[in-house]
């Protein structure tokens, strides 16, 4: 009698957990280079380029947002979930009573993205000649586009950027930053997370790191300048055989090994260092680390 009762309390609260969330269809048009501004502070965004001169929102709006639309003009819009209710001080804390919401949106090719989510992931994808600039808390943000500049802000999550980025501003407390294809400028920075890059000819290239272990691989483009810092974590660098560079390198009490010139150790104490001119010596590398183990290799 009891599980007879209890099953039409289940189908209803099954029933209207389904018809909690509300499908999203809603068009608006785009001039080609467009800016979209996105914000969902409870859910996953997927972002694609499409060759139309259209931006299309699809997906579900989740229970206890306010009805969603698309704002602002043709060439500047804005997409932004917002909670329902208010509660707390200045409405602090009003997103927890409210449902997930899942947004799949289209824009054109040439559009600059402004994107921000909290826990969830993003994901950007085909987007050619837009600015790009994104924030997450927990959530993976990966970015897969062509751009003159991408800039993103991590804390847990990590950070994928496929495609290419002239100009790349990557930061994370513990989430890992792989980038297989930075163009010329790259600033990266972590606390713990791991850093993966390679690309370049690199005009200027700044890295640091606390704990997080660094895998740089690339070149450097004439009079261009390289530094990287690291507190504890391993450094490994890989440049080109036809590097042209002054290569300054140091490490307090990891271990030191070049390719290039020859290591020194002081005669009392730790350490060690390296100073080196290689070809014309046009470029310049300074790379720092107290703790970790620092390698310079030469790519075949």
């Amino acid at each position: 009698m009891k599980t007879a009762r209890l099953i039409p309390l289940l189908l209803s609260l099954s029933i209207g957990q389904a018809l909690a969330d509300t499908p999203l269809n809603l068009n608006h048009g785009a001039t080609p280079n467009a800016r979209v501004s996105i914000s969902n502070v409870k859910g996953e965004v997927t972002v694609s380029a499409w060759d139309r001169n259209q931006v299309q929102v699809t997906g579900r709006l989740g229970d206890g947002a306010k009805p969603l639309t698309i704002e602002g003009s043709n060439s500047n819009m804005t997409i932004k979930v917002e909670s329902m209710g208010k509660s707390g001080w200045f409405n602090f804390g009003s997103d927890t009573s409210m449902g997930a919401t899942t947004l799949d949106v289209r824009v054109p090719k040439g559009a600059s993205l402004d994107v921000d989510v909290v826990s969830a992931p993003m994901n950007i994808d085909g987007i050619e000649g837009g600015a790009i600039k994104v924030n997450t808390v927990s959530g993976k943000a990966r970015i897969n586009a062509r751009s003159p500049s991408i800039d993103a802000d991590a804390v847990s999550g990590s950070i994928e950027l496929a495609g290419n980025a002239d100009k790349v501003h990557l930061q994370t407390v513990s989430g890992d930053i792989l980038a297989p294809n930075v163009g010329a400028e790259a600033d990266l920075q972590t606390v713990s997370g791991r850093i993966r890059v390679s690309g370049g000819p690199w005009r200027k290239l700044n890295l640091s790191t606390v704990s997080g272990d660094v895998q740089l691989a690339g070149g450097l483009a004439p009079n261009g300048s390289f530094d990287v810092d690291s507190m504890s974590g391993d450094v490994q660098v890989q440049v080109p055989s036809n590097l042209s560079a002054i290569i300054k390198a140091s490490t307090f009490s990891g271990d030191l090994r070049s390719d290039f010139g020859s290591v020194k150790k002081p005669e009392h104490g730790p350490g060690s260092e390296l100073q080196a001119t290689v070809g014309a010596g046009g470029a310049k590398m300074n790379i720092e680390t107290f703790s970790g183990d620092l390698r310079i290799r030469r790519q075949d």
